[in-house]
């Protein structure tokens, strides 16, 4: 039966792949998701570059916005009203829009008269005075907001005065994956007969991945048939600003602990078939990441939701993730915890095991056909909020006619 909201004309907005970032990625994985389970709608992109020269985008992107240039965003709102759209999923991060903490895309809202729903990927506890500028307009010129915590949605009403009726919580979308035993896909990565950690990722400073090299000498201590893989490129913005230095720290740890047997670095982005195989061959799965507002992961809600057990940092989202003993937490920048945890689950197969039946059942709510379809209805609002607000304006403005 065809539903009211199955043939709305929706644009996406963000980051969008072959850009490599978690937005873009986001972005990407969201217009699929929800273009397959409408497939009556019409759904488009609108991406931000940020380097000269572009990407070679697929045929969904319609139009491109240039990072730094403040007309193009207006330009972006002119497209986007001449091709009447429905929507706009707004996918917002202060670093990837131009302008003083991201204020260019507030321009492109100004002038945007389809209703926009924006989803949150940071909410700062403690902004600065731009940050704070910036988001208190771009919550006002949003008709719906999306978060992917509880923690998010307390921070927007209790730091920038949202009105709960106006937020949408929405879990991070995964891929649905079979649960598979981690053996099945160990012998394709030549880490067969191994237990395998795993943390993937694009690196950078904030990841704390060597917290866990200083702690794998205590763990092959125990389990001398350990391999650690480091899964993902540099990210674009740290290369471009400080090269690989990241990487080439962690390289010299593995050599200082003389674990070159136990580490495997794999630089590169991998396609969302093979970055599963990867997250299938884990026996343990672990986010070191060193912000602790950080309020959402894609690398933490893929491997959760494919029913790994987790160790991480309490950072935000995973403090909330893995609690009710879906997975472990260990403070930040703590090796000897790292140590500790991750050879305590290794030792108890029974706790690591309800701990990955855990994550996999609620993991099945995440999926994303089931986010799509919470999206779809947050648009659909959106959508009767935009059309009773251009109602209520022009009654007002007849009124007016008729009192003067």
């Amino acid at each position: 039966m065809k539903t009211a909201s199955s043939n709305r004309t929706i644009a996406f907005l963000g980051d969008y792949l072959p850009r490599k970032c978690g937005i873009a990625t986001f972005t990407s994985d969201l217009l699929g998701a929800v273009a397959a389970r409408h497939p009556q709608s019409r759904c488009f992109a609108v991406p931000v570059n940020d380097i000269e020269g572009c990407y070679r985008y697929p045929d969904v992107v319609r139009f491109e916005i240039e990072e730094r240039d403040l007309e193009s965003y207006r330009c972006a709102a002119d497209f986007l009203n001449t091709s009447n759209v429905d929507v706009v999923s707004v996918q917002h991060e202060f670093g990837i829009f131009g302008g003083p903490a991201g204020s260019h895309l507030l321009a492109l809202l100004r002038g945007l008269t389809a209703p926009a729903v924006t989803t949150l990927h940071t909410v700062l506890r403690t902004p600065n005075a731009d940050q704070h500028r910036v988001m208190r307009e771009l919550l006002a010129r949003s008709t719906r907001l999306v978060v992917m915590t509880e923690r998010g949605r307390n921070l927007l009403q209790e730091v920038y005065q949202a009105p709960a009726t106006k937020i949408d919580l929405i879990p991070h979308g995964i891929p649905d994956v079979p649960f598979v035993a981690p053996d099945y896909y160990k012998n394709q990565f030549g880490v067969a007969g191994k237990k395998v950690l795993l943390t993937f990722g694009l690196l950078s400073p904030n990841k704390g991945i060597e917290h866990v090299l200083h702690a794998l000498p205590d763990i092959v201590a125990e389990f001398p048939d350990l391999v650690y893989i480091v899964l993902g490129a540099t990210h674009p913005n740290e290369l471009r600003t400080r090269g690989d230095a990241y990487r080439l720290g962690l390289e010299a740890i593995v050599r200082k602990n003389k674990l070159e047997n136990h580490v495997i670095f794999h630089n590169c982005f991998v396609e969302l078939k093979e970055l599963t195989d990867f997250i299938g061959a884990a026996d343990l799965y672990i986010t070191p990441y060193l912000d602790e507002a950080q309020s959402t992961s894609g690398t933490l809600a893929y491997a959760f939701g494919a029913g790994k057990a987790v160790i991480s940092t309490p950072y935000w989202h995973a403090a909330e993730l893995l609690r009710d003993q879906r997975g472990v937490l260990v403070p930040f920048a703590d090796p000897r915890a790292i140590a500790r945890e991750v050879s305590g689950l290794l030792r108890d197969g029974a706790r690591r095991n309800a701990m990955s039946d855990n994550a996999y059942k609620l993991g099945r709510t995440m999926v994303w056909s089931e986010t799509a379809g919470r999206y779809m209805r947050s648009f659909e609002m959106a959508r009767r909020q935009g059309a009773a607000a251009t109602r209520k304006t022009a009654v007002g403005v007849q009124r007016a006619g008729m009192a003067a």
